[in-house]
């Protein structure tokens, strides 16, 4: 028989459980808070639930009724300057945040409300309505609350969505050579999410200061714990990775207290990662102001054994045991807070003209004004202004070298890291290998070693963790992503959040933030790893994109990216690109290529032809080999907001006839919507319906013969200009 020697896990996993003496050496004033925010919190849902009772909230209110005592105790022993982000049901996180932002010393609830306080009620209850009052300008609602000044980095709507992003704001505090901390709240449903164990490993393998919060409410919409996970004590999960993990009576206010300051004590002192699972129950329906059990799937026996535990009731008990407080002062408290609320919901209301006595409606010069709808996708170009713009034909030849391309791109960055330290380069692999998989890091690591940080393969934590630091804004992060195909498995950091993250906040804060996709076309690496992104980003309109097709393009547009606000990608192409020789600057690092100018490789009369990246040199050859008289358009830039219009309008009425080339397969094309645009734009221009070069319809094959069937080339350029 084999020898089995028990394993044990290299962090502590424990069950905390608060004693009547824990309650005992609780401070007054603190019990104090802790009755007044749960209090408000309690019947600031309330009053939300009544709004959305009459139809007043548009989409979902999801209630945190039952699990305020969870958030109250894990958010009291913070500081202004930790930060949290939660889940889409995060009013109770985001209401506790602000109420210690605005009174740090506590609440005393005997006393009226100070009007900081009362501004976070109406300011939260504003914007759940979608008012333009509230927090994001109405963008927000229900779902997306964010006030950045108080450390509330914003709740998010995508279960699991926002835990990357936390760890992004725990790498700055660590490399900011702070002792700040923060916390991520998600619940059950989120443990079995992919991101989520991903950014547990991140986090631990970094050592980040970062707490992930599992408020386990027994139900992820109607699917109980026990049915969607094999092991339902959820705080396990830290244990697979190292972290120190709690688990705690979510309905004892006092013992998650206890055990976030046991977490912060060692998130604090460099200990890396916590986890902290508290057990707790939504008493309402997974939004709107139905119990479960109407749907069916709770019965009421079970809602009831919760309510029986509700953390106001367990926290006024032991105020009444302790002399502190009389069931008469509770009721008063009870009462005043509640009738506060009622008057902060009635700011939002009136009368119904058109309606039933009694029918209320959202008062109209409350909305935002429509013309508010695109405001804030992105940043202006400001932080561009006085910076030297530079054309390939600006260089003299003295000023020029012939250098491959992948070593320009090494090159400008080591450049720009050497201005910043505050740049942050991170991707799988890229501190090995001599400049990572193609040299594109070559030298970094060595000069910088700090701040080339090479990943582990997890593109959703990875990726995430930069969008939390371009959110936190004290670093400038620049992630790597080895094949563009991988951007799939990072798709919702870069899509649903970092896309998205300024615009659905209300669009005062900045996302600066570069990613580097490789294109694999040409390499033999088949189907999963040959795509060109471009098709896909462009539809996200957070982005911009660059698609630089030599050197000198590389080093303007790459430094003009840099100094933007924005999330910005830079396409490279591998095969085609990276190992062809160009001239590139000799010393003159510092020149920019901002948006809006696209560049003209070769003039001509007959058709106007649009592309990028190694496409632009192959329209050139194709129309000299065609003998077609083509004006060539190299874009560089190609996100909707930074194309150059005026240079393509020009070239347009100029030829009549349009056509444009890309490699990469018909089902990705980032062709089509120029098409459509084009058309809309300049139907009266042109001569013929707008022709189009791609690759196939699938994807490049590992054959030789079948890549390079796949994909779009000179010939096919050349057919396509004699048909035009």
């Amino acid at each position: 028989m084999p020898e089995l020697t028990p394993l044990k896990p290299l962090a502590p996993w424990v069950e905390l459980t608060a004693t009547d003496k824990d309650w005992d050496a609780i401070e007054p004033a603190v019990l104090d808070t802790m009755l007044a925010q749960l209090h408000l919190i309690r019947a600031f849902e309330e009053e939300v639930l009544v709004l959305a009772g009459q139809k007043l909230v548009n989409g979902p209110a999801h209630s945190s009724i039952g699990q305020e005592g969870g958030a109250v105790g894990s958010i009291l022993p913070l500081v202004a300057a930790d930060q949290v982000n939660g889940s889409h049901r995060g009013h109770h996180q985001f209401l506790a945040k602000a109420f210690g932002f605005v009174s740090p010393d506590g609440i005393d609830p005997r006393q009226p409300l100070s009007d900081k306080v009362i501004e976070v009620l109406y300011k939260g209850m504003a914007e759940i309505a979608g008012l333009k009052d509230g927090y994001c300008y109405g963008r927000g609602g229900s779902m997306h609350l964010q006030w950045m000044d108080a450390g509330a980095m914003g709740t998010n709507a995508i279960v699991g969505g926002a835990v990357p992003f936390a760890a992004g704001f725990a790498f700055a505090d660590k490399h900011a050579d702070t002792d700040n901390v923060s916390v991520s709240y998600f619940g059950d449903g989120a443990t079995n999410i992919g991101s989520v164990l991903e950014t547990m490993n991140l986090a631990a393998a970094w050592k980040l200061p970062v707490c992930f919060f599992i408020e386990n409410n027994q139900y992820a919409v109607s699917t109980t714990v026990y049915e969607a996970t094999g092991e339902p004590r959820l705080s396990a999960r830290g244990t697979g990775f190292g972290i120190p993990s709690w688990k705690v009576d979510g309905m004892d206010t006092v013992a998650v207290y206890l055990a976030m300051q046991q977490a912060l004590d060692v998130m604090r002192h460099g200990g890396g990662p916590t986890v902290i699972e508290i057990d707790t129950y939504r008493y309402f329906h997974q939004n709107g102001p139905f119990p479960g059990s109407a749907f069916g799937y709770r019965p009421k026996e079970e809602e009831q054994s919760w309510r029986d535990r509700d953390p106001i009731a367990k926290l006024e008990g032991h105020l009444v045991r302790r002399g502190l407080y009389t069931e008469e002062e509770l009721g008063k408290v009870r009462k005043s807070i509640k009738a506060t609320l009622g008057e902060i919901g009635s700011r939002l209301v009136e009368q119904d003209p058109n309606g039933k006595p009694g029918q209320q409606r959202i008062r109209p010069e409350l909305w935002p004004d429509p013309a508010f709808l695109d405001v804030g996708i992105r940043g202006d170009l400001s932080s561009l202004k006085d910076l030297k713009v530079r054309e390939n034909d600006d260089f003299s030849a003295d000023e020029l070298e012939t250098r491959k391309y992948v070593d320009v791109v090494a090159d400008v960055m080591g450049v720009r890291m050497a201005e910043n330290g505050r740049i942050i380069v991170m991707g799988e692999d890229v501190h090995r290998l001599n400049g990572g998989s193609r040299g594109a890091t070559k030298g970094l690591p060595e000069k910088y070693e700090d701040r080339v940080l090479g990943t582990p393969i997890s593109e959703a934590a990875f990726t995430g963790l930069g969008g939390g630091l371009a959110q936190d804004g004290r670093f400038y992060p620049v992630v790597e992503l080895m094949y563009a195909d991988f951007l799939w498995v990072a798709a919702d950091q870069i899509f649903n959040q970092i896309g998205k993250a300024r615009h659905m906040f209300g669009g005062d804060h900045d996302m600066p933030l570069l990613m580097r996709i490789k294109i694999g076309i040409n390499t033999g690496y088949g189907s999963q790893h040959s795509m060109d992104p471009a098709g896909i980003m462009a539809t996200s309109v957070g982005w911009r994109i660059i698609a630089p097709s030599n050197a000198l393009d590389y080093v303007g547009l790459v430094n003009a990216a840099m100094h933007l606000k924005d999330p910005v990608v830079v396409l490279e192409h591998d095969a085609d690109l990276y190992k062809a020789n160009f001239p590139a600057p000799k010393s003159d690092w510092n020149y920019i290529l901002p948006p809006g100018q696209a560049a003209i490789r070769r003039e001509g009369s007959a058709v106007t032809v649009i592309s990028y990246l190694a496409m632009v040199q192959k329209s050139i050859e194709a129309a000299e080999k065609a003998g077609v008289d083509a004006e060539i358009i190299d874009l560089r830039w190609l996100d909707r907001a930074s194309l150059d219009w005026d240079t393509i309008e020009a070239s347009i009425k100029k030829t009549n006839k349009v056509m444009i080339v890309e490699q990469g397969s018909l089902g990705t094309s980032y062709g089509g919507w120029l098409a459509d645009e084009i058309q809309r734009r300049y139907f009266d221009w042109l001569d013929a319906p707008v022709a189009r070069v791609t690759g196939s319809e699938s994807s490049p094959s590992i054959s030789k013969v079948l890549e390079a069937a796949a994909l779009a080339n000179v010939d096919d350029i050349v057919d396509a200009l004699k048909a035009v």
